[in-house]
């Protein structure tokens, strides 16, 4: 059967918001199976259209706010059939295509809708919330702001299990620490600031201090100590990518992979995220090759998992 021309553009048009962003799941990639790509395109567009409206920009908090209750609602009746309200101002000009293209992936791929109504609720929390007093409260926020992408993709990939998930919400949450650390200075002059308070206290870091050119070693401690939380969650969800099998395995591998090479960028340059933000490039490609062709999986509690490629 032929599918809508109206449903072709709009999932290209989402496809097309994919293309040059950074960003902690996969877009369009070619490790992807070709019949995933649109819909995690579509659940990429809607949540980086939200994302943009949480961020500080030109608007009010009072504005942002009501362009997330805005796609809230687009949200809501989209799941329901009914009509959408007039484009809103600061809303995308292809408002239209992405719900469009995610409606038909939400009844596709029976997509939760309880899991974007979490990234929204997250995105909320960014306009107002600007400091993490404990580890427990970081950890809630990226319950809601990455864990429901893992746990997306692998409904798109028809999968739905207890396990699975848990290793997803691992990986996914130590993706967002990773980026918190990698971003450390682009956030803090944003005004937001990630790293617990119960943690900067307990290394004598002193907010104080992030001004200076750069990085005292209290706030270097803080900032290993971390890390280190961060890579036990990567450990813990490493299962995941040996439990799933098909093309989807190898996006998880470049994913995992990728999370902990910005961790060693973080090492070696001594937790320096005043003066560098670490990033990845074209001269990571062979590490990437090497890592994935000797690639070895833990079994899995379950007996998911194998010891090998």
């Amino acid at each position: 059967m032929t599918e809508d021309p109206r449903l072709v553009t709009a999932y290209a048009l989402c496809e097309r918001d994919g293309r040059g962003h950074y960003e902690n799941f996969p877009v369009g990639s070619l490790l992807l199976p070709p019949s995933m790509r649109k819909h995690v395109a579509a659940v990429y567009a809607f949540a980086r259209a939200a994302d943009d409206f949480a961020d500080e920009g030109q608007r009010s908090a009072g504005e942002r706010q009501d362009l997330l209750d805005g796609w809230l609602e687009r949200l809501r009746r989209t799941q329901s059939g009914m009509p959408h309200p007039r484009l809103r101002r600061g809303e995308p000009a292809h408002t239209s295509a992405i719900f469009l293209a995610l409606g038909a992936s939400i009844r596709d791929c029976s997509l939760p809708i309880e899991l974007l109504e979490d990234l929204l609720s997250a995105f909320r929390q960014d306009v107002t919330v600007m400091r993490y007093s404990a580890w427990t409260d970081l950890f809630d926020y990226c319950r809601r702001s990455a864990n429901p992408i893992g746990r997306l993709v692998l409904r798109i990939s028809g999968r739905r299990d207890a396990q699975l998930d848990a290793w997803s919400d691992a990986i996914c949450t130590a993706l967002q620490l990773a980026n918190f650390w990698q971003d450390f200075k682009v956030d803090y002059d944003r005004g937001r600031l990630y790293l617990p308070l119960e943690e900067q206290r307990l290394h004598g870091a002193r907010e104080v201090d992030l001004a200076a050119a750069s990085l005292a070693p209290a706030w270097q401690e803080a900032l290993v100590a971390a890390t280190v939380r961060t890579r036990c969650l990567f450990d813990e969800g490493k299962p995941l990518c040996g439990a799933i099998h098909g093309r989807l395995r190898y996006e998880l591998r470049a994913t995992w992979l990728g999370g902990n090479r910005i961790l060693d960028r973080l090492v070696a340059v001594r937790f320096d995220v005043v003066n560098r933000r670490p990033t990845l490039g074209l001269s990571d490609a062979p590490w990437f090759a090497w890592r994935m062709l000797t690639w070895t999986n833990p079994r899995g509690p379950l007996g998911y998992g194998s010891p090998s490629l």
